[in-house]
């Protein structure tokens, strides 16, 4: 399937955040196809409920995807994350078990995030994290320029497709 629109495919995943005492869990709702991170939460535990609070943000601002892909994940599973997603009237798609391939650009993201900024600093405890990943988020949507959208931002990326499917 190529994918090559805003709003076409989401994507989402969750990773831990090393702090000192502990490891607060990350979600973010990811476009695929211009790499827009759309919402993000963090959380100490692995409810899904921050995970639909985050998809509920996404799809408040920026509209319904017309497919999800994520993981297997409980979180992704659960009826309230499926719910959500079968009221909003989109489809979902999940990896297969033990694929992390399948969701590339999310888990790299993570990579990025975690080189970057995670782990060049001991982290103190959530405020902190919160704090980092915001700021880190912010330049990674809108000054980072990706060699895959054309030496784009993700938000540039994410505003033009979104233009010219409006103007078709």
């Amino acid at each position: 399937m190529q994918i090559d629109r805003p709003n076409q495919v989401w994507c989402a995943d969750i990773t831990f955040i090393p702090v000192k005492r502990g490891f607060p869990y990350l979600v973010a709702i990811m476009d695929w196809a211009t790499r827009k991170v759309l919402s993000w939460r963090l959380s100490n535990t692995m409810h899904a409920d921050f995970c639909v609070e985050a998809l509920e943000d996404a799809i408040a601002r920026f509209g319904t995807p017309e497919i999800m892909n994520t993981d297997q994940g409980s979180q992704f599973t659960g009826s309230a994350w499926i719910t959500t997603l079968t009221e909003a009237g989109v489809r979902i798609s999940m990896d297969g078990r033990g694929r992390c391939m399948d969701n590339i650009f999310i888990e790299r993201l993570w990579r990025s995030l975690k080189q970057e900024a995670i782990y060049l600093t001991e982290i103190t405890d959530g405020f902190h994290a919160r704090r980092m990943i915001r700021d880190w988020i912010g330049f990674y949507n809108d000054k980072r320029p990706h060699t895959a959208l054309e030496r784009r931002t993700p938000r540039e990326a994410y505003w033009k497709g979104r233009d010219q499917k409006m103007a078709a």
